[in-house]
């Protein structure tokens, strides 16, 4: 860890120099000279140089800065390096009266020639005294860092959560979409291979009566009710049964056709019907043709039911997202729910989801997108608890005028002591790095703009998050 290095200028500025300076001090404006000579005299002047450390994260903070030259950046390390803060010539910031900061948020150093008059809190109460319109000076201050810390937050809270969305998107994605090529790369194969051997069909010169035969059997085939699921090793044997049949007949590539044959349910009296019909050479390239479209009719049912896969989960990210739409709408709140779900799915391996929705539930006006992130939010904290293992229970229902949700696990539950801060912004049991401690005070603001209520009910083995949003929506905008 580098030692600060603001240091006092190798000459003094004088105080009128200062006091000139500090009228450029945005929060100081139109303070009195005298005023500005007091923090002069009292202050203390440093300076540093570009990539200086002015302080580091966490340690104990004591002194008010006033920036006169230059630029200060300010980054937290704990949970991922993150852009705090940037002070520029003309701000106040640092420890000021009033504040209940204790240490550092973030590491603070100079990006360019840095100018700086440093407050000790030993002074306040002096130059509270002296300037009583630093009181007011300060507070102003401390709101506007208050809600830009909190916008910082709330944006890295935003991000972090449309990561996880991302990620569990993409990972959803990847399965539908690798069988999808693997079926086309397959299907092309197949394609290529029934062109290079099209004449061998040609060249066996069917009759009419042989080649309305040959179709009636493969439609025999195709059509057969599917059989009863068999072992391994039955299947293995059918299979094995197959090729030797096939090897009888002299067929060069048994061990390609067999397998397919297999899977479809031929037997052994299907392929005996069919010698009936063809002679040894034609029953090979007729099976072989029709081995060939069996594997091509199986990567075209893959490629579209991976395709729907897809289409289903864009579908899924449009509803939970509700892109293009209007900001309010009627919401279909265990729509909600359900897309919510599938935007998780890939955390729900090993998760047993239970849905309790009343029939017939009325819908609600309401902001789709925000509603959602409520959900999301509330699953999160579920399957955390949970560690991807157990049982989430949605209930949707009507409760008097309201429409309740109840997010149910059966995790550990939350420690007595802790629900009562669980929804405090910023409280995170989380290690560092996992969490902001942002989600569920996000959550509470989102419910109480909709003019609604949520509360935590848990013990161990049973945790359940309820929301209760009102059914006259229109009246809360």
């Amino acid at each position: 860890m580098a030692s600060p290095v603001l240091t006092p200028p190798a000459c003094p500025t004088p105080a009128e120099t200062i006091a000139a300076a500090l009228d450029r001090i945005t929060p100081l404006n139109g303070l009195p000279l005298e005023d500005r000579l007091w923090l002069a005299r009292h202050g203390h002047e440093v300076v540093a140089e570009p990539g200086g450390i002015l302080f580091e994260e966490g340690t104990i903070a004591d002194r008010m800065i006033l920036i006169l030259k230059g630029e200060i950046h300010v980054r937290r390390h704990s949970g991922g390096p993150m852009e705090l803060f940037i002070g520029r010539a003309g701000q106040m910031t640092g420890y000021l009266p009033f504040s209940r900061m204790k240490t550092s948020g973030g590491q603070g150093f100079a990006v360019t020639p840095v100018w700086a008059l440093l407050i000790h809190k030993s002074l306040f109460p002096e130059m509270l005294a002296a300037i009583p319109s630093m009181a007011q000076r300060v507070v102003s201050t401390l709101l506007d860092r208050v809600r830009e810390v909190t916008r910082i937050e709330q944006q890295a809270e935003k991000l972090t959560a449309l990561g996880k969305l991302a990620g569990n998107l993409a990972h959803e994605l990847n399965n539908p979409a690798s069988a999808a090529q693997r079926a086309a790369s397959s299907l092309l194969t197949e394609l290529r291979d029934t062109r290079k051997n099209r004449l061998n069909f040609i060249n066996l010169c069917l009759t009419l009566q042989q080649g309305q035969q040959i179709e009636n059997w493969e439609l025999n085939i195709l059509n057969r009710i599917s059989r009863p699921e068999e072992s391994a090793t039955t299947l293995i044997s059918h299979e094995e049964a197959i090729r030797a049949w096939l090897g009888t007949l002299g067929c060069e590539n048994a061990w390609e056709v067999a397998p397919q044959l297999t899977e479809q349910g031929v037997t052994i009296a299907d392929l005996d019907e069919l010698r009936t019909i063809l002679s040894p050479n034609e029953a090979i390239v007729s099976l072989q043709f029709f081995a060939r479209y069996l594997r091509s009719a199986r990567s075209a049912e893959t490629l579209v039911n991976s395709t729907a896969r897809i289409f289903d989960l864009i579908s899924a990210i449009k509803a939970y997202s509700y892109m293009d739409r209007a900001p309010i709408l009627e919401i279909d709140v265990p729509a909600g729910l359900d897309a919510t779900v599938q935007m998780l799915q890939s955390r729900m391996t090993n998760v047993q989801v239970v849905r309790d929705y009343q029939p017939d539930l009325p819908h609600i006006s309401a902001y789709g997108s925000e509603l959602n992130q409520v959900w999301t939010a509330l699953m999160e904290n579920a399957l955390d608890a949970l560690g991807n293992h157990g049982q989430l229970r949605l209930t949707c229902r009507l409760e008097a005028e309201m429409l309740l949700v109840e997010i149910w696990d059966t995790g550990p539950g939350i420690p007595p002591a802790l629900q009562d801060r669980i929804f405090e912004p910023f409280f995170t049991t989380k290690p560092p790095g996992l969490g902001l401690g942002l989600g569920l005070d996000n959550a509470m603001r989102i419910v109480r703009k909709h003019r609604g209520h949520i509360g935590v009910k848990s013990e161990p083995g049973s945790t359940c998050f309820r929301v209760r949003l009102p059914l006259e929506q229109l009246q809360a905008y």
